[in-house]
């Protein structure tokens, strides 16, 4: 019997039907996931129906839960594979999810406390292991898995783009803690969904012998099922698995260590980015509208990317994995660039006793969200995918975790902010974009041995 989520040859034609469950899981999950972050720093300090913290308080622990969020993964994913397994890691995360955004919708310090606590643990046991459910999908060597994580990535970039705008609404009309509720109201979507149509992405009987000795049913329930790798069968030698493991984990931690970088570049969106669009950018609405243009273009390219690879591969010449990363890093450089030439045309203007003071076309900001955007689509889902295809099979979730590490010393890094004043606002562009522009540099620099170590992605 095979599951009728995923496919059992390499040769795969279309995506499984699985891949759309967990697009919906995650897209909810997300927007649960952005609303409490709409929400969060205003309420600590609204005096009324929150606690009145100052923003040097609630930014400190916007950074500390940022820290721990991103690393929490690395924990959860070791539990799914040693002893939870996937789906199970991500329905009971799914419920700490429920619970912490709840306790936020009691006005309580002691319940945002629990809260933080909750939604640490409900994203380690989450985020990691529903990634590494979309690569399980796919047949070991199958060239539609890096399309599959972009499709995946848009479903996170709708809940993101959703989630503030949903949040405005509900705070303007019934205040912080009804909207609170409703991100906990969101995520019990997401693990309904996933409760329902479980079926399609994990093997109905994972502990069943039939079918072992034909090699590709042998090799469709080791990426199917929902058990840690205890309870694997063999499986033929593919090319990766013919390099030792030890040389693949060190590759990914060599890929881990160069997207610290873009991270730190990247979530600048949050902070320098906003203070930018509304301080120096001249339109009639404040920065918290920048923070949807990223989502936006997230939407708006997902779908022609993931055809042009596939154009690319049916001729042949669709790039690898670390090629498409490596013009990620490029293109994320190129968008600060084209922010320092902004930022240089707007203080060419400005008064010399106050080179801050100026204001440029918001065409300045949508282009280089777009060009960033472009980029993060070549370098985040494809790192997904790549951790699945690389790591090995008792480890995929751990190496998983490893990657949201390194996005949380990245976010930790995004306090290279605190010189946005310090520095002109050209300077400080043109710092990020050179750093990304050496990160591009040096994956480029070791694409050939990246090759060798990571052979068929």
């Amino acid at each position: 019997m095979t599951t009728p989520g995923a496919l059992t040859g390499k040769e795969l034609t279309k995506h499984p039907k699985g891949l759309y469950v967990l697009f919906a899981t995650e897209m909810w999950e997300r927007f649960s996931f952005y609303s409490m972050l709409a929400l969060f720093t205003l309420y600590m300090r609204d005096e009324s129906e929150g606690f009145g913290w100052s923003s040097e308080q609630a930014t400190n622990l916007y950074a500390n839960y940022l820290m721990f969020v991103y690393a929490s993964p690395l924990i959860g994913g070791f539990l799914a594979d040693r002893k939870i397994g996937y789906r199970r890691s991500v329905m009971i995360g799914g419920l700490f999810f429920m619970v912490g955004h709840l306790l936020l919708s009691f006005h309580s310090l002691t319940a945002v406390y629990a809260a933080l606590t909750c939604l640490v643990i409900g994203n380690g046991l989450f985020k990691p292991n529903v990634s590494t459910m979309v690569g399980n999908l796919y047949p070991e060597g199958s060239h539609l898995k890096d399309r599959a994580y972009n499709i995946f990535y848009m479903g996170i970039n709708i809940g993101a783009f959703v989630a503030p705008v949903v949040m405005e609404v509900i705070k303007q009309a019934y205040g912080n803690h009804p909207a609170f509720a409703v991100a906990a109201l969101g995520m019990l979507v997401s693990i309904g969904i996933l409760w329902k149509f479980q079926h399609l992405v994990e093997d109905p009987q994972p502990d069943s012998m039939e079918g072992l000795g034909d090699p590709e049913r042998a090799e469709a329930l080791q990426t199917t099922t929902d058990v840690p790798p205890d309870h694997e069968v063999p499986a033929k030698t593919s090319l990766m698995e013919s390099v030792p493991e030890s040389k693949r984990i060190l590759a990914l931690v060599v890929i881990y260590l160069i997207v610290i970088v873009f991270w730190m570049v990247f979530h600048q969106n949050g902070s320098t980015l906003t203070y930018w669009a509304d301080e120096n950018t001249a339109w009639e609405v404040s920065g918290t509208i920048s923070n949807a243009i990223n989502p936006f273009w997230v939407v708006v390219l997902t779908f022609p990317l993931v055809w042009l690879w596939g154009w690319l591969n049916k001729r042949g010449l669709e790039p690898s994995t670390p090629a498409k990363m490596t013009m990620g890093m490029g293109l994320c450089a190129a968008s600060f660039y084209i922010l320092y030439v902004a930022a240089i045309t707007g203080e060419a203007a400005a008064p010399e006793d106050d080179p801050y003071n100026f204001k440029v076309s918001p065409a300045w900001l949508i282009t280089a969200y777009a060009v960033m955007t472009l980029g993060e689509l070549m370098l985040s889902p494809m790192g997904l995918s790549l951790v699945s295809k690389v790591a090995p099979v008792r480890m995929r979730g751990l190496m998983m975790g490893g990657w949201f590490v390194a996005t949380a010393i990245g976010n930790k890094l995004t306090m290279i902010g605190v010189y946005w004043t310090e520095w002109r606002h050209s300077t400080f562009f043109a710092a990020l974009g050179t750093m990304a522009l050496f990160m591009a540099i040096v994956l480029l620099a070791l694409l050939k041995p990246l090759k060798k170590a990571m052979p068929g992605v």
